[in-house]
């Protein structure tokens, strides 16, 4: 991130199309063509991993680390590319276009992938890209077909209930299932290849535009996922499978319990031993998807909340270290460089510092949690940012610049932000003052989310932390990308230096 530059934070689920959720279709292009009228270099996304409703539907939990999520094939590419024919295509069931409706649109996806792979199944063995992709993947993807396959064979059961024998991985129980299951394994390795093809051919066209994709990389996996049952000597799990301790942070400015996420935290020992290869394959992986990687809560690099399973909340924790220096110092010696942005938010400690500026990954500055009382010190204010870093107006954990400045600022918070503009505003006047504060900041790259370019309130928020049900689910109207927006865009990127 050599250049100073500009972008955008929506995620796929959220851009405009007919088929219930975002994909990577027309919607997706055309949101590309919107950022480059807009002068805008980079675009930012959540986890492309696959998600499912019964964990609420957030891309941050996931069944894998490495596989592409089937829900965002676009129905459109797939009748283009010829997998199925367009009579089969059908509709989603009647649904609300302005939010993700994810259960809907992930049966409507599963019948086209039905659909495609009975035209296409015979076809497969002779088909040399399929092969290719599947001996590219191999360190990942048939474990995880093959984890699909029992779980959908034993009614979505978690695998630390499954039978012994293929809980615990025996070869002969493994094989047994892999013959028994060809056909269902074949169709999931089939249905990574079209969400690779379709996500490839769309990287493709950003780059066409010279625009930069930043992904996103949690930092912790879920427990039932083909990662933990493939590798359960790298997290820290009792004889039966189920974690010990989880994974969380204390209580902070989200909630005053903490976050209990409940993934099992990481046997460091164990991935110091094997030289960090899994991480060193999953960053492979992820450097190959985007131009960028956001490396989540990256401060769990240098310590990280441990809670005791038992515990219900966050709050009975205990900060353990974790082998950051080691672990970066391994990255730097397999990859030439390392495109990472950390997300530096949270509890930071001196030795959390040490470790970004050490490696010179660029931090993240947050404008809502600049102003207050204290905004004069606050590192978070613009007149303390450094270059190497990137300014967010707020974040996808964050209520909009909007629905922050009308719910969640007090009103020392308020006063603060007009002391620092110099001027009182209205409340829909607020996002596009914050976006300046973050154009004319020194941080070589400035993101606002899309919710804060259409000055939208917390109605269009993403994500409330901590909260189960009902995030994820804001999605963009086709009509917001207009031209006048993309010109008052590109005027004020142009006008900080920020443009193409």
């Amino acid at each position: 991130m050599h250049r100073r530059g500009a972008g955008v934070l929506l995620h796929v689920t959220s851009l405009p199309s007919p088929y219930g959720v975002g994909d990577m279709g027309p919607g997706a292009r055309a949101f590309l063509d919107f950022l480059a009228r807009a002068g805008q270099s980079c675009w930012q996304i959540l986890p492309l991993t696959p998600t499912s409703s019964f964990i609420g539907d957030s891309p941050y939990s996931s069944d894998s680390a490495f596989a592409g999520n089937h829900l965002l094939l676009s129905p459109d590419l797939l009748v283009q590319d010829g997998w199925i024919e367009p009579v089969e295509l059908g509709e989603v069931s009647d649904h609300d276009p302005s939010r993700a409706a994810f259960p809907a649109a992930a049966a409507f996806k599963e019948r086209l992938i039905e659909a495609a792979f009975a035209r296409n199944s015979g076809k497969l063995k002779n088909n040399g890209r399929f092969e290719r992709f599947r001996a590219d993947n191999v360190h990942w993807l048939d474990d995880y077909c093959l984890f699909k396959a029992v779980k959908h064979s034993l009614g979505g059961m978690s695998w630390t209930r499954w039978p012994a024998e293929l809980r615990d991985r025996h070869p002969d129980a493994l094989e047994e299932r892999r013959d028994a299951l060809a056909t269902k394994i074949l169709k999931e390795a089939f249905a990574q290849f079209l969400f690779a093809q379709q996500w490839t051919a769309l990287k493709a066209y950003a780059s066409s535009l010279d625009i930069l994709i930043i992904g996103d990389a949690p930092i912790y996996v879920t427990q039932d996922s083909a990662d933990v049952w493939a590798n359960p000597k790298l997290f820290k799990l009792g004889l039966d499978g189920e974690p010990v301790s989880v994974a969380g942070v204390p209580p902070d400015y989200f909630s005053e319990t903490g976050q209990r996420w409940g993934n099992p935290v990481y046997n460091w020992a164990e991935h110091e031993r094997t030289c960090f290869a899994w991480w060193i394959m999953r960053l492979a992986h992820n450097f190959k998807l985007y131009d960028f990687v956001r490396l989540d809560h990256f401060r769990g690099f240098a310590g990280y909340w441990e809670i005791p399973a038992e515990e219900k909340t966050a709050v009975n924790g205990t900060w353990m270290d974790a082998p950051g220096e080691a672990f970066f110092k391994a990255l730097l010696r397999h990859f030439p460089t390392l495109p990472i942005l950390a997300e530096d938010l949270g509890v930071i400690t001196p030795d959390v510092r040490e470790l970004r500026d050490g490696c010179g990954f660029p931090g993240m500055k947050v404008l809502q949690f600049a102003f207050g009382p204290g905004v004069g010190e606050n590192l978070d204010a613009p007149h303390h940012h450094v270059e190497n870093s990137v300014a967010y107006t707020g974040t996808h954990d964050n209520n909009t610049t909007r629905g922050w400045f009308e719910n969640d600022a007090d009103e020392p918070s308020r006063m603060a932000f007009f002391d620092y503009v110099g001027r009182w505003m209205d409340s829909g006047e607020v996002p596009w003052a914050m976006l300046r504060l973050a154009y004319m900041s020194v941080a070589r790259l400035a993101v606002a989310p899309m919710q804060d370019l259409l000055a939208l309130g917390q109605e269009a928020r993403m994500n409330m932390p901590s909260k189960a049900k009902g995030n994820w689910t804001w999605r963009c109207p086709a009509h917001a990308l207009s031209d006048e927006l993309a010109a008052k865009l590109k005027a004020m990127t142009g006008l900080y230096g920020r443009g193409r």
